[in-house]
């Protein structure tokens, strides 16, 4: 699961040797002991893997396209295991971080708490981070007074161009800062620009440069590069706590965007590999063709070397569709993910039990129905019938994916006297393992013992098919 991803700009002062000599800088720099690698003794080598099976970090340089990719990978005790990726571009002096967090079979489920790569922190204290905008990254706050006001003005109103999202914080009736400034932008530094209200006597000429868009009153906005992500407000709510839920708003919202951006493969570590393969695989093939054609010639002694080049051929065909279909599977889910995230603007009420999704949306159908229904019967205008509607409304709305699917199998079920392919269908698609059972089929949920019922191969009563799609209806959607 992608946790965190940016692609940042870096200046002409880095070469390939500055880049490897900072990653290993990085590990070997860490706070937590137990992350270093110990006795890494770099030598300028370009294809070098370093430490044992539980951590270990590779380089590997991709010569054709002037990239080093870097990947450092931990599996913790219990089976968690955290991938660490570093690609810079060389021609496009563009480098890629990205965290994913994936798990073996033992693995305990566990909820990760945010934290920005203290590599980008190195990045900024070496100098190799480009201007974005305009606009130095940095892990500190940017002060807005009269001085650089139409700087903010020209973000909220749409007039200037940033890579990375700009936040900016209003100061509360108070006339202080509803989160912790400085926190907050050392945890979005590399994903975000942090711009902060230095006193709240500018509310009035920002409100007259910005015709009114602004935040005020401690309310935050977040601007995005991308118009059709849209704009983000969050109203400040004095209470106790409030500063420790906005800031968890504000970071989800910014990551959320961050992680959703399309990036090329070979920005990532799969990618690179997979590219390198595919170079290999190619350079062999037309060493197979010239021993070919000198085989013609010398039959005897070219031979071996044609063994040996298709047995290295079949190996490295191998490895490239085992690798293109991971990237593949890895691409798809985070689709899936992103398209998840795109509909998340805010913190969830509820988190998820031990029960799995049989199919994507599942459970929060469920649970807007459940809401809808107790909604229809709470009377109206009620602090209940409030928080119940803006629940239902946040989330995207009632699809009613149960009741259609109950009314796909009621309509199919009427009248059922036997198990056509096209009903068999249905029930494949509708997520049901049909096995023979004697007399019976046996019908069982998304292959979860728990949920299965009986259905007759020659029913005697005409309404045994809509008996069996009520007890669906009723026990498994």
């Amino acid at each position: 699961m992608l946790l965190f991803s940016t692609l940042l700009s870096i200046n002409d002062t880095m070469q390939k040797d500055d880049f490897i000599a900072l990653v290993i800088t990085w590990n070997k720099e860490s706070p937590h002991k137990e992350n270093v690698i110990p006795g890494i003794e770099w030598n300028g080598e370009r294809n070098v893997k370093y430490g044992n099976r539980d951590v270990w970090l590779q380089i590997e340089e991709h010569r054709n396209r002037n990239i080093i990719a870097v990947r450092y990978e931990k599996t913790e005790a219990d089976g968690v295991v955290w991938d660490t990726d570093y690609v810079m571009n060389f021609d496009e002096m563009k480098l890629s971080i990205r965290l994913d967090r994936s798990y073996l079979e033992e693995a305990l489920v566990i909820n990760p708490a945010f934290s920005t790569p203290h590599f980008i922190t190195l990045l900024i204290e070496g100098g190799y981070l480009k201007p974005d905008g305009g606009q130095p990254i940095a892990r500190t706050p940017v002060l807005i007074d009269d001085s650089n006001i139409g700087i903010l003005a020209a973000v909220i109103n749409g007039q200037c161009t940033y890579h990375l999202p700009v936040v900016y914080i209003s100061k509360t009736c108070q006339d202080e800062w509803p989160v912790q400034i400085n926190r907050l932008a050392s945890m979005l530094k590399g994903v975000a620009h942090v711009f902060v209200e230095k006193h709240q006597d500018m509310d009035e000429e920002l409100c007259r440069l910005c015709n009114d868009h602004n935040e005020y009153n401690g309310a935050v906005g977040v601007y995005f590069p991308n118009k059709a992500y849209g704009h983000k407000k969050f109203l400040h709510h004095s209470y106790s706590g409030s500063d420790a839920v906005m800031m968890e708003k504000i970071i989800r919202t910014v990551i959320q965007y961050s992680n959703s951006q399309n990036i090329d493969a070979l920005y990532t570590w799969g990618g690179v590999n997979n590219s390198i393969l595919r170079d290999r695989y190619s350079r062999q093939q037309e060493e197979l063709r010239a021993a070919e054609t000198a085989r013609q010639q010398t039959e005897n002694e070219t031979d071996a070397l044609i063994q040996s080049v298709d047995d290295e051929i079949a190996t490295l065909k191998k490895q490239l569709e085992k690798l293109t279909r991971e990237n593949d599977a890895l691409l798809y889910e985070n689709q899936g993910i992103r398209t998840k995230l795109d509909r998340i603007s805010a913190l969830p009420v509820l988190y998820f039990g031990g029960e799995d999704e049989f199919f994507p949306g599942e459970i929060k159908d469920m649970l807007l129905k459940a809401l809808r229904d107790a909604l229809q019967k709470t009377e109206p205008h009620t602090r209940r019938a409030d928080v119940l509607g803006d629940i239902i409304n946040s989330n995207g709305g009632y699809q009613g994916i149960a009741e259609k699917k109950a009314k796909q199998l009621k309509d199919a079920m009427k009248g059922y006297k036997n198990l056509s392919s096209t009903m068999r269908q249905l029930l494949l698609n509708m997520g049901f393992e049909i096995t023979d059972d004697g007399k019976h089929y046996k019908l069982k949920y998304y292959g979860d013992g728990r949920y299965w019922i009986p259905l007759a191969k020659t029913p005697s009563d005409n309404r045994s098919g809509m008996n069996v799609a009520m007890t669906i209806i009723k026990n498994m959607l």
